[in-house]
């Protein structure tokens, strides 16, 4: 929402309020505008984190900004259902545009759960645009079940199947646009897959597969896309946080009577200089302040160091901050062995003083934690699925691998583990790179089971992690680590940076 670094307050290109400067800008120029949020607006910085958890009860902040700005509709993204679903509901209640989702229907009546699958947007001139909401129907294997309870997540295909003919034949739509929380799981030049299919994103299925879709709207893989057509349907995908607006450009001609389509193209308008609107920033300045009064509060000390100063070094050594999480979560639910990530490259670690800020800048997910049982095997697999996140440059340098830089990175994929002693040597091909796995001083036995605590969406295979799904929990913890950590310590008062040293990663 503000155009801030929430680690410290520092300016930053990102944000609703500059977006709502650019879509101002935009309906001075035109008179026909539909503007559309594609999802994962109620989560993602500490100021929904504050709102959602803590201070629940005002209009949720971020509805408050689309109805400000007076959005034609939004679509559900998967981050939507984190809080769960009265924090959804009372959102989707106070939003005075309609909530789209084709393809998540009711369990029992399969009517779409939250009001409407389509919106028809008419204009004066009598030209119509349909636009169908879809979202991406993986979100069973990352969701808390208890937060999706009662839902069906269908397949955006088999929806937009059906709906994108209904648009044009029983609506009489001229325009069909489809808003999907999604990506694409293939390059949208070539066709080849980009990712394991499983589903997640079928932005290209949609496109070659689904006739009569003129644009198609995307997300969740926090891409920037613009300028390209796959099968004729022009596509757009405007980063993250607010750093672009994502514009569709649709240009329309009466031939026979009839509105065709004479243009369309995509462009994404950079919010990077502009000026945030400053009726909006006055509207949501009492929900920044009581965030900023949180994340200011004193949580606790701690002598040693657990900064990071080089995201790639913590990434290939055992380093304090994450074995301090590690730590945390094997105390915390009893299990011996743990794994967690450096979720991104701004993460700063701890100071000496520990703030709220300090937690959420570098636990920046509303994450849980569940204890699984797993073989020696999978624990094997898991690392080797990790130790794909490094390859070497010409010149025999370490770097991130394209798997984990491209559609986008993806560092919070890369896990680091306490428990077990392993080496990685990424010299090695793919697949081949665990050189040492011990448990308790001896090799791990790869028949054997272990109890393992992660976050949620590690645990249900996230990440391409398939070697975790359907396992048995043994534990499930349903509070938000950011809380488990915060928690532990204002426990203790004081915490000890230390390092035991138990793994690293070699590539020579």
């Amino acid at each position: 929402m503000f155009p801030i670094h929430y680690a410290n307050n520092h300016p930053n290109d990102v944000g609703l309020t500059k977006i709502a400067t650019l879509i101002t800008q935009e309906r001075a120029k035109e008179a026909h505008v539909i503007v559309l949020d594609n999802g994962d607006l109620i989560q993602g910085t500490p100021l929904a984190y504050h709102h959602a958890r803590l201070d629940n009860e005002p209009m949720n902040p971020m509805v408050l900004g689309l109805n400000y700005l007076k959005y034609d509709g939004a679509v559900l993204g998967n981050h939507e259902f984190n809080y769960g679903m009265d924090v959804l509901q009372k959102a989707v209640r106070e939003s005075n545009f309609p909530w789209l989702c084709a393809n998540i229907v009711n369990e029992e009546t399969g009517e779409p759960f939250f009001g409407k699958p389509y919106l028809v947007k008419q204009f004066a001139d009598g030209v119509r645009v349909g636009i169908l909401g879809l979202t991406t129907p993986y979100i069973p294997n990352w969701e808390d079940p208890k937060h999706i309870v009662g839902l069906r997540f269908e397949d955006p295909i088999a929806s937009a199947r059906a709906w994108v003919p209904f648009l044009k034949e029983q609506e009489q739509v001229d325009v069909v646009v489809v808003s999907y929380h999604g990506g694409f799981e293939r390059d949208i030049a070539t066709g080849e897959p980009t990712e394991p299919l499983t589903g997640e994103n079928q932005g290209y299925q949609l496109c070659m597969e689904v006739e009569g879709i003129d644009v198609l709207l995307t997300g969740h893989q926090h891409r920037s896309i613009a300028g390209a057509q796959i099968n004729g349907v022009t596509i757009v995908q405007p980063g993250t946080a607010g750093v672009t607006l994502g514009k569709v450009d649709i240009v329309l001609e009466q031939v026979e009577g009839k509105w065709r389509i004479a243009s369309k193209q995509s462009e994404l308008l950079s919010v990077a200089n502009v000026e945030p609107d400053e009726v909006l920033l006055t509207q949501i300045s009492s929900y920044e302040a009581k965030t900023q009064l949180w994340l200011d509060q004193p949580i606790g000390k701690l002598t040693g160091d657990m900064l990071v100063k080089d995201p790639m070094e913590i990434r290939t050594e055992d380093n304090a901050l994450i074995e301090f999480i590690n730590k945390v979560q094997m105390e915390l639910s009893g299990a011996q062995i743990s794994n967690t990530a450096l979720f991104d490259n701004v993460s700063p670690g701890f100071p000496s003083d520990i703030t709220m800020r300090d937690i959420v800048s570098n636990y920046i997910y509303p994450n849980t934690l569940k204890v699984i049982r797993i073989s020696g095997q999978d624990i094997k697999d898991a690392l080797e699925q990790s130790a794909e996140y490094f390859e070497l440059a010409e010149n025999g340098e370490l770097q991130v691998s394209k798997s984990f830089m491209e559609p986008k990175p993806a560092h919070y994929n890369y896990d680091m583990w306490e428990g077990i002693s392993y080496t990685l040597n990424v010299s090695r091909p793919v697949g081949d790179r665990v050189v040492q796995l011990d448990y308790e001083g001896e090799p791990i036995k790869l028949e054997a089971s272990f109890d393992v605590v992660m976050n949620n969406y590690r645990a249900a295979g996230g990440g391409n992690y398939a070697m975790f799904q359907n396992k048995p929990v043994v534990k499930d913890i349903p509070t938000d680590v950011a809380e488990l950590l915060a928690g532990y310590i204002m426990e203790r008062g004081t915490i000890e940076a230390s390092v035991n040293h138990n793994w690293k990663v070699i590539w020579t």
